[in-house]
């Protein structure tokens, strides 16, 4: 058992510090909010790492023996705190474990910033090959398994982005360089298997990898032919495609024709010659396919053919491609296409194995939005789900054989958090894991040769924000909305209602005074409106493993009342003038494509009654005024912002550009919305019922020029948009599956 004669007073772990001195946590730099008692728990727990902290000594320590309290509440509450602050769950412990009925323990490597941990031995060693410091902790039997490190200098990195105190970092840096990069960078070995995961090391540096949007069947895809890793980035606000050196991390983007300028990456061809991309000039789900030589050249249209995904086959004379719910063959010579095979739903990230004997694909499931391992036979006559009922519901996708065919390696999204796991070849027996955060691993590509495989860490910085007219840039929002992603305030200004980055709903006086969570965790929420009386909410919101649906829930919190009873997706509720009705639309093809009409509709509170708007057919997104003349809508391909006029019951186009998030002024005279998909993103405002457009702040609003690209989340009461500026998405990483 470790003995702890003397304390140390800061903690890191992963890219998380404690300094226990001044009772604060950061994540990367950045402060996170931990209450006092929640904070002592943690302090307690990180000073004993790997040993088991009874919830006795907790009490003691933390409470006192001579305190009452209702302790098992308190302590129940003070780890849920921890685990919050952290992105950790009690099912798939990263951090803090439960031991039912002996206590608690910290499972994830931790290192002594200052000041002196004494363990019973530890051993520094110098590696000349690869130029790397070695850690080891050992401790005695019967405690948990020893930690051995061993990063290179790219595992880390300690600008001032990305630490606290760079000039503290600098300091220690000087004295013990090694100890500290390996302490850093320990966490990355997993906490509870006795043999060691991989290394991990970081490639680039640059921060703006592009790393999708699952909901919107965006996966971060990438290929590589041995020198370079093809992979979209982000630039001015757009995802391009750029290439990086696997030997130097140097990332540069690749020069594409104007109808390729938003292309998304679907292989590299066998001979490694030509990029296979899809066009994504719209939303649409469907796109052209192109071929490109990856050393410059005119892109070459596969003729006849729309996709959402495709891939080369073996032979690199063919493409197999994805539409609909079906795989097809297309034979460059000649244009022809042939049914490949018939699937249950859609598929994407199709990768053969070496031998070209077997595909495996993942399968989206548009209506319970799950994701699942598939393969088939080179014939596509067998066709079957691996990893059945392995997570539930399932998170499996994006998987990848190594260049001989030995390992298979997929990301799967536990609590929230993506991991990478293998399996043995073409096998299906148990995974194993490859990564144990603390960053969320997506996107695995495999080096053509050997075992080293890279993959997208995701480390996200970004800060709410509103425009300042006076200043013409954005300037940051009190901090109580610091995490917000949507944001609302009701009719009478009193109160603010937002969702999280972890789709739960909270709502607060304008001052950040009576703060309480309106939904429970188990209900993922899209976004909330206010009725005009300000008593219910209108959310989107979804239950893990099933469909969008659409509830209302009174604005001091209590039961969801879910308002439709059908299977399908709904979404966008948005209250009539007199609360009476709630217009809804479905999601677009990027959200879930499904079977059925879409149009917008109404719900009568009174009558339980649904009807459809006039002439509403291919339009989603209703916005109703807030005078309820008008219901603002998009088109389904997001190139059109129109109105629907309640007393006369026409449609009249009011903006034609990319249209996103459209928000109605208090007063119903203008009518605010995103054109995300745009040359630097620029928030418009179109006056009603004139309908003459203004553009109100773009990109180049952003101050310090390292916003990369920003979501509109609203207004504030005197209708000044709200936005999340993005500084900062991820980073490419690498591990060699043969060990550290």
């Amino acid at each position: 058992m470790l003995s702890h004669p003397e304390i140390a007073s800061r903690f890191g772990f992963g890219v998380y510090e404690a300094d226990l001195q001044t009772g604060e946590l950061w994540k990367a730099g950045r402060k996170i909010k931990l209450q006092s008692q929640p904070f002592k728990v943690l302090a307690i727990l990180l000073e004993k790492h790997g040993e088991i902290v009874t919830r006795e000594e907790l009490q003691l320590r933390v409470w006192g023996k001579n305190v009452v309290v209702d302790f098992d509440h308190s302590l129940g509450t003070a780890i849920n705190k921890i685990r919050d602050a952290l992105g950790d769950t009690a099912d798939n412990p990263r951090f803090v474990e439960t031991l039912a009925k002996r206590g608690y323990r910290f499972v994830a490597p931790v290192t002594a910033l200052n000041g002196s941990l004494a363990a019973e031995s530890m051993n520094h060693e110098f590696s000349a090959e690869s130029g790397a410091a070695r850690v080891v902790l050992e401790k005695s039997p019967g405690t948990s398994p020893s930690i051995q490190v061993s990063p290179s200098s790219n595992e880390f990195d300690l600008s001032p982005t990305h630490q606290r105190g760079f000039g503290s970092w600098l300091w220690l840096a000087m004295l013990v360089p090694m100890a500290v990069l390996a302490g850093l960078a320990g966490f990355y070995y997993g906490s509870r298997s006795t043999a060691p995961l991989p290394r991990v090391e970081r490639l680039t540096r640059i921060g703006r990898i592009a790393p999708g949007v699952q909901a919107m069947e965006s996966l971060p895809a990438s290929a590589t032919d041995g020198l370079r890793i093809y992979i979209p980035v982000i630039s001015g606000g757009r995802s391009v495609l750029a290439q990086v050196d696997v030997r130097t991390g140097a990332v540069q983007n690749l020069p594409l024709p104007s109808e390729l300028a938003s292309a998304t990456l679907g292989d590299l061809s066998p001979d490694g010659s030509m990029l296979l991309l899809r066009s994504h000039v719209s939303p649409e789900s469907e796109q052209s396919l192109w071929t490109v030589p990856v050393g410059g050249g005119s892109p070459l249209r596969v003729a006849n053919v729309v996709a959402h995904d495709a891939t080369w086959m073996p032979d690199g004379k063919s493409i197999l491609y994805a539409t609909g719910d079906e795989l097809l063959v297309n034979k460059l010579q000649d244009g022809t296409s042939s049914l490949f095979a018939k699937l249950p739903e859609r598929a994407f990230w199709l990768r053969w194995s070496p031998d070209g004997k077997v595909l495996r694909f993942t399968l989206l499931d548009p209506i319970q939005h799950t994701l699942g391992l598939w393969e088939a036979s080179s014939d596509g006559k067998s066709v079957r789900p691996i990893l059945s009922n392995w997570t539930k519901p399932s998170s499996e996708c994006c998987g990848i054989w190594t260049g001989d065919g030995k390992y298979f390696v997929f990301q799967s999204d536990r609590g929230g958090s993506s991991d990478l796991w293998r399996l043995d070849g073409k096998s299906i027996g148990e995974p194993k894991r490859v990564t144990n955060g603390p960053l969320s691993f997506v996107g695995p590509v495999t080096s053509r040769i050997g075992h080293r495989i890279f993959f997208l860490g995701l480390e996200t910085q970004s800060l709410l924000q509103h425009y300042d007219a006076s200043r013409h840039e954005f300037v940051p929002l009190p901090g109580f909305l610091a995490e917000a992603n949507r944001v609302e305030y009701s009719h009478d200004r009193q109160w603010v209602l937002w969702t999280d980055a972890s789709g739960r709903l909270w709502r607060a006086k304008a001052d950040g005074s009576e703060l309480i969570q309106i939904t429970p965790d188990s209900l993922q929420v899209f976004l909330a409106h206010w009725s005009p009386d300000g008593k219910k909410l209108a959310i989107m919101a979804k239950e893990s493993g099933k469909a969008w649906q659409i509830y209302l829930v009174p604005a001091d919190g209590g039961a969801p009342e879910r308002l439709l009873r059908e299977s399908r997706n709904a979404a966008d509720p948005s209250w009539s003038a007199d609360g009476q009705q709630i217009a809804f639309g479905r999601v677009t093809d990027m959200m879930g494509k499904e079977d059925g009409p879409r149009a917008i509709q109404i719900f009568d509170l009174r009558t339980q009654a649904v009807s459809t708007v006039t002439g509403s057919e291919g339009w989603f997104s209703p916005r109703w005024s807030p005078d309820g003349r008008y219901i603002a809508a998009i088109s389904l391909d997001q190139r059109k912002l129109a109105l629907f006029d309640t007393e006369s019951k026409t449609w009249r186009t009011i903006a034609e550009t990319t249209v996103a998030d459209p928000v109605w002024s208090s007063d119903s005279k203008t009518i605010f919305f995103h054109a995300s998909s745009a040359e630097m993103q620029p928030i418009y405002r179109v006056s009603i019922p004139g309908g003459r457009l203004e553009q109100i702040a773009n990109l180049s609003n952003f101050s310090g020029g390292d916003t990369e690209d920003y979501f509109f989340c609203g207004l504030t009461p005197e209708s000044v948009p709200i936005v999340r500026s993005r500084t900062r998405t991820g980073n490419l990483y690498t591990l060699n599956l043969d060990g550290p």
